[in-house]
């Protein structure tokens, strides 16, 4: 006797879907990111963005501020600030300005930071004093230098005079007025290069100078074999930051020598270019001046990074 038994289908117990808990808090979190970064992006694109699109394109025209008119004329701009005379001095003094203060500055600089990483009393006040030229105004410490260099009554002609030696007129000299903006960026530019220095010496492992000890090895050797190349990526990023900063000086030479010098003899790029904007008016020629000196920045920050990114992968 056999006995069937009906097969009854149960339909599987499903259950109530969760609430998306961490889909909603993932969006009420980009929403929060993107409301408190909005302030920063519309700071960016209003006063950054838009001017350097409004450069780029002003660079190929025309513009009179005045009648308010705009006109295309290609790249008549350029050719005609590279016929100028005073823009290509502006360049070459912009060169020489950058040659002289940034290697000069970073030697300095280094030097200092190796010494005040030693155990010495007193070194954090070494360093504040070292460090507060760069957090001072530039136009509080060039009025300062402005006497300094006083041909009169200034401390330089001062200490000349002591020694027999009559001092240059510094700022009013076209000899003497390069050499002193120089002097005065590199003195003011030290601390910051000392800074990062002194925090890139501080990760160097202490086992290696106490091997180079062991082996008998000098300072000057310890400084060349060992802290030199460990800074290294240091000071790739001490040059690169350095040379932007050099190619944009302007307050050291528009207070220290008003006007670019004596016959043009401190113009630089960015005071050649305020000149050309806010003197003469000539808005067009300014902004394809300001590219000029945005693709030398361009240029030397590729040829930077590449170096840096070869330092990196070795």
């Amino acid at each position: 006797m056999t006995t069937t038994i009906d097969r009854v289908d149960v339909a599987p117990v499903t259950r109530a879907p969760r609430p998306p808990r961490r889909r909603r808090l993932g969006a009420e979190r980009r929403r929060a990111a993107y409301l408190m970064l909005a302030p920063s992006v519309i700071h960016l694109v209003w006063w950054i963005g838009l001017p350097v699109l409004a450069t780029f394109a002003l660079a190929f025209t025309d513009y009179d501020v005045v009648a308010g008119t705009v006109r295309w004329v290609g790249l008549a701009n350029f050719r005609e600030i590279f016929a100028d005379e005073t823009w290509n001095l502006s360049i070459w003094h912009t060169v020489v300005y950058t040659f002289f203060t940034v290697p000069v500055a970073m030697a300095i600089a280094v030097v200092i930071a190796v010494l005040l990483n030693q155990r010495l009393r007193g070194r954090a006040w070494y360093r504040a004093a070292f460090f507060m030229p760069h957090i001072t105004a530039t136009v509080a410490i060039a009025l300062v230098w402005m006497w300094m260099f006083e041909p009169n009554l200034g401390l330089f002609n001062l200490l000349l005079g002591e020694v027999g030696v009559n001092g240059p007129a510094w700022l009013a000299d076209t000899t003497w007025a390069m050499p002193a903006v120089i002097l005065v960026s590199v003195w003011k530019g030290i601390g910051l290069k000392m800074l990062i220095y002194l925090a890139a010496l501080q990760n160097i492992p202490s086992e290696l100078y106490e091997a180079a000890d062991i082996d008998g090895a000098s300072g000057p050797r310890r400084f060349f074999a060992i802290t030199v190349p460990l800074l290294r990526p240091a000071t790739f990023f001490v040059f690169v930051v350095s040379m932007i900063d050099a190619f944009q000086v302007f307050d050291q030479v528009y207070v220290l020598t008003p006007d670019g010098g004596p016959a043009n003899s401190t113009t630089v790029m960015t005071y050649e270019i305020y000149r050309t904007a806010f003197s003469e008016f000539r808005i067009s020629t300014a902004c394809a001046q300001s590219l000029v000196l945005f693709a030398f920045l361009l240029v030397m920050t590729l040829i930077s990074r590449r170096l840096t990114g070869r330092d990196d992968d070795a």
